[in-house]
């Protein structure tokens, strides 16, 4: 699994999930449950991860809407 987009922002973390799944990628959220421990405070970053043989395909789609982190 590579990790394209860490945020702490769960809105932009549906949207970009949506916009993955669109794209025929599987995403999966790392660090979901965080926030049982951080108090739903939102301080701890959420991982988007896709399989390895998908990470080109999903980082152009996140560059291609302006999506992508710089790296």
């Amino acid at each position: 699994m590579r990790v394209v987009v860490a945020t702490t922002d769960p809105v932009r973390l549906s949207f970009l999930l949506a916009l993955l799944r669109d794209a025929g990628c599987n995403p999966v959220v790392f660090d979901a449950a965080i926030s049982a421990v951080e108090g739903g405070i939102g301080i701890f970053p959420r991982r988007l991860a896709v399989p390895d043989d998908e990470a080109d395909q999903a980082l152009r789609v996140l560059r291609e809407s302006g999506e992508a982190e710089s790296a």
